[in-house]
């Protein structure tokens, strides 16, 4: 896999949050530039709103129990405004470029999975938001392991 240029991923943790601590509620919240390509990984105990820009082409996740047992549920916005050809563009776009925002992702928190190496091997399940139901999806995307 290996897409992620370390140097270009700057992380941030907001106040109750520490490199290896909690696991819920831990938010991630995942932006980048397009003129630099440099992403920006913000955790905390709730998402960063104020870093979401008009483009809606951040990726929100999070740590989730069901069964006593934690996932990954990540949320991608799909529909931008509301034309069938946005949506079917930015569908794709969010499908290609998902590794590289959960290698992102796990790469930015590493000390976290070194912690709570369990979590290597939490599913991760990915809600593509849309009002389109070809896009208006949930799907399995694997493990954090995966993306290291």
């Amino acid at each position: 896999m290996k897409r992620l240029d370390p140097a270009k991923l700057f992380v941030e943790f907001r106040p109750g949050v520490t490199k290896e601590e909690p696991i819920f509620p831990r938010h991630y919240t995942l932006t980048h530039s397009d003129v630099t390509a440099e992403l920006f990984l913000t955790i905390g105990l709730q998402y960063a709103y104020e870093k979401i820009g008009p483009m809606r082409d951040e990726v929100l996740a999070e740590w989730r129990l069901s069964d006593g047992r934690y996932y990954m549920y990540v949320y991608l916005y799909v529909d931008g405004q509301f034309d069938p050809i946005i949506s079917a563009t930015r569908y794709s776009i969010f499908k290609r470029e998902l590794p590289l925002a959960l290698e992102a992702i796990r790469y930015g928190d590493r000390a976290f999975f070194e912690a709570h190496p369990e979590l290597d091997n939490a599913a991760i399940w990915v809600y593509f938001d849309s009002t389109i139901p070809l896009f208006n999806r949930s799907e399995f995307w694997g493990f954090p392991a995966n993306y290291k």
